[in-house]
């Protein structure tokens, strides 16, 4: 069968952008393809910074001829439909079409369209130039003359020329010729830029590959990383270093090159005083190189590098990295300077005492300078948000209300908190923003924080994505929730919340790295008491600033009242959360807070109350949910059922540990078979009950035992009142594998009693009392989860 293989190459195109681009032109083609009616049997794409490659075996010749019937309207149909019917069948006229008769249906219109096959050279030739012309780059451009004509052709880089060529390997290929903006396409394409420009004349791709080799072209990514890589090791360990290795450069810089060939630079040893990371990312931004280590000396660096060019030197490289070794050691002394004057004084200390006496800086301290010059400079964070400084104020005051329940200490948890955001005012993050956090840590361990407050501001960030690491000290752990949670919760209030594919704010991101920190921290911890107090933390500032309708009354009394709930691991109440901390925090409202009492009651009002409430609670309500669609992701890639996930969570679930722990239990029990007999029988009771509620079949309040009239009712229920009991109490005590257990007695009674009972007794009494037996069962087995939405 025939083989087709296409080429567009053109000027160098943007490395980030090239594996994708090769990977639609894949599916852009392709899909053309087979909608025409052509198979084929393998496709692969290349890519090189000048070329688009995409290599179609066992192509079909030609596409199948068409033979279909349209059946049409009736002959007695109006003229509407008639015409509606020769649009759709694509005939000029009724004569074309042909009557067809139904017994029953009388006589109707019929078409029959016949459509031949067309060669696989022609549908390429219509399709490629509409998929050049449409193709998806993030950014094209224009050039040349005819740039200036509407509807010109754009690429991402001038498009220079079009190899397409189609044939089986037994016979001599033809040229699919098709032109497009001037360019025709050809079996003609050119090797290396510099090192072999001249014209290649090609068959197929077998010879495409090997002719381009010669040419000084690797056509294959893969390979050039492979070849990258392998060399830029044994370069290193010729001399006595190990290559700091960068899949991500790696991928860049494959991407840079036709032809690669490695060489290695150097700079001066004084720039080792710089930290490796300052070191390694000024070398990777700038230069696109790699660093190197000394054999076997941990994590400190070597002062030579490795770099790829594109071309074969006839000196062996030695100006090329002499080059970039200037470029280098240029790039270095901005860092050098960067580094030690973020460990310098700042020159208006003199405005910052107000800052520093807000935040308990010591003014002595470069990062605390840092951090006072960030509040004075009123950097914003979000226009509706407030400024950096105000942030932080939220963060440190929620970090001390999460420290008691993570088990760190209050104090460092503050101080961190504090210091989090110091280094985004400083020379080394301004440069590399990428560094922020990373710097913060070291900048404090220089000036003698403690190594939990120093580890906190690096890994408050973390984690960034589902394979980064989660930090466990538990003052980092408490600064990574108060961040996120702040995060979600400001955005939350003014209604910037991730729709769709959009999530500018990354807080789908900061939700699943509060879930992912809960959990591998087995972190016992009430979402909705969180968010109140991330809540309570945003109201003090803001009263603080003067910018806040609410009172000092307000603040205290959401302040007490959170202490009080803090630890209960008491689940919200259907009448929402917020109710039930406003009526605590008013019992225990001091006089002083208010003044007096009638000033107490003048200000809590009913009217007052219920905005509050109404205020908050559809906050803490959406936020779970937002929780809980994380929650989820997060437990499918872990490989959990998703329908257990479903029957455990409930709208006021917010403690993510204890779902975890249900869905295990859950999973385990559905399991046994006793858990797959009970689960059956669970689904049955609910599904009659749902039935006869849904037909509004009196059920009675409570089961009445003297209405029972088999021995297999009494069973049931004195087992459900066993099993209700026993589970209960397991799952107060958080122990869900012993209230599975517990349910599992259930098992043998449920059976029994669906074998030897009709629930829909011709007594009224009876039936009504048997469809509240079944409520129990349902009740019962809805402490654990929602049987109902298990599968099976």
């Amino acid at each position: 069968m025939p083989d087709l293989l296409l080429e567009l190459r053109s000027e160098e195109i943007p490395a980030r952008m090239q594996r994708k681009a090769a990977g639609d032109l894949k599916k852009m083609l392709t899909d053309g393809l087979v909608e025409a009616g052509l198979t084929y049997e393998a496709a692969r794409e290349y890519w090189t910074p000048r070329r688009l490659t995409l290599d179609v075996r066992g192509l079909t010749a030609r596409s199948k001829d068409i033979s279909e019937e349209i059946k049409g309207p009736s002959t007695t149909a109006p003229e509407q439909a008639v015409q509606g019917f020769l649009r759709k069948a694509g005939l000029s006229s009724i004569a074309e079409a042909h009557v067809h008769s139904d017994p029953k249906k009388g006589d109707f219109y019929v078409a029959h369209i016949s459509k031949p096959g067309r060669a696989a050279e022609q549908i390429i030739a219509d399709l490629v130039p509409g998929i050049i012309r449409n193709f998806p780059w993030p950014k094209s451009m224009r050039w040349g003359p005819a740039s200036a004509k509407p509807g010109s052709l754009r690429w991402v880089r001038p498009l220079q020329s079009i190899l397409c060529t189609f044939g089986p390997e037994t016979e001599e290929p033809v040229v699919v010729d098709f032109e497009i903006d001037g360019i025709r396409s050809g079996n003609v394409t050119y090797g290396h830029r510099f090192l072999a420009p001249g014209e290649i004349t090609v068959r197929r791709f077998d010879d495409y590959v090997s002719k381009l080799e010669a040419a000084k072209v690797v056509l294959d990514a893969d390979r050039r990383k492979e070849i990258i890589l392998a060399d830029a090791r044994n370069l290193a360990f010729a001399n006595g270093l190990d290559l700091v290795e960068d899949e991500g450069l790696l991928e860049e810089v494959s991407g840079l090159v036709e032809w690669p060939v490695v060489l290695m630079g150097e700079f001066e040893q004084a720039f080792l005083a710089i930290p490796a990371e300052v070191i390694r990312l000024t070398i990777r931004a700038n230069q696109k190189c790699f660093v190197t280590r000394p054999q076997g000396e941990g994590e400190a660096l070597s002062n030579r590098f490795i770099l790829t060019a594109n071309i074969e030197a006839t000196d062996g490289g030695k100006e090329i990295a002499h080059g970039n070794g200037k470029v280098v050691r240029a790039r270095l002394s901005d860092a050098l300077y960067f580094w030690t004057t973020d460990q310098g004084d700042l020159p208006d200390l003199g405005q910052l005492e107000a800052s520093a006496t807000k935040f308990g800086l010591d003014l002595k301290k470069p990062l605390d300078q840092r951090m006072a010059r960030l509040d004075h400079l009123d950097v914003t964070f979000h226009a509706k948000l407030g400024t950096q400084g105000e942030r932080v104020e939220r963060i440190k005051r929620l970090a001390e209300e999460l420290a008691p329940i993570v088990g760190a200490d209050a104090t460092l948890a503050a101080r961190a908190a504090v210091l989090a955001k110091a280094d985004l005012t400083t020379e080394v993050v301004g440069e590399f923003p990428e560094l922020q956090g990373a710097m913060g840590r070291k900048y404090a361990l220089l000036q003698g924080e403690h190594p939990s407050v120093a580890a906190a501001i690096e890994e408050h960030y973390k984690p960034q994505g589902p394979s980064d690491y989660v930090p466990s000290d538990p003052v980092s752990v408490t600064v990574a929730l108060a961040d996120k949670l702040d995060t979600l919760v400001g955005f939350w209030a003014i209604d910037e919340k991730p729709t769709g594919s959009k999530d500018p704010y990354a807080l789908r991101r900061a939700a699943l790295g509060m879930v992912r920190v809960i959990l591998e921290n087995k972190l016992k911890l009430s979402l909705g008491i969180a968010i109140a107090a991330a809540v309570s933390s945003a109201l003090a500032v803001y009263e603080q600033k003067g910018k806040g309708a609410e009172s000092r009354g307000v603040v205290a009394m959401l302040d007490s009242s959170i202490r009080d709930y803090r630890g209960t691991s008491q689940l919200l109440s259907e009448a929402g959360l917020i109710s039930n901390l406003l009526k605590g925090g008013l019992a225990k409202a001091s006089s002083e807070t208010f003044g007096s009492a009638d000033q107490e009651r003048e200000f809590f009002d009913g009217q007052r109350l219920m905005e509050l409430e109404a205020s908050l609670s559809p906050l803490i309500a959406d936020l779970l949910s937002f929780f809980h669609d994380r929650l989820k992701v997060y437990l499918r890639d872990q490989g959990a059922r998703h329908d257990l996930i479903d029957a455990v969570i409930t709208p006021h679930s917010d403690d993510l540990l204890q779902i975890v722990r249900r869905v295990e239990a859950l999973g385990s029990f559905l399991d046994t078979e006793d858990g797959r007999n009970l689960l059956a029988g669970t689904k049955r009771a609910a599904n009659i009950l749902a039935a006869e509620e849904k037909k509004k079949t009196a059920i009675a309040q409570t089961v009445e035992p003297a209405l029972f009239r088999q021995d297999a009712e009494k069973s049931l229920f004195a087992a459900v009142n066993q099993a209700e009991k026993q589970a209960g109490e397991a799952i107060q005590n958080e122990d869900f594998s012993a209230a599975m257990l517990a349910l599992s007695a259930l098992r043998e009674p449920v059976d029994s009693f669906f074998e030897h009972v009709l629930v829909n007794d011709e007594d009224l009494a009876v039936r009504a009392n048997r469809l509240a037996l079944l409520a129990r069962i349902r009740a019962a087995t809805g402490q654990v989860a929602d049987f109902a939405k298990i599968a099976g």
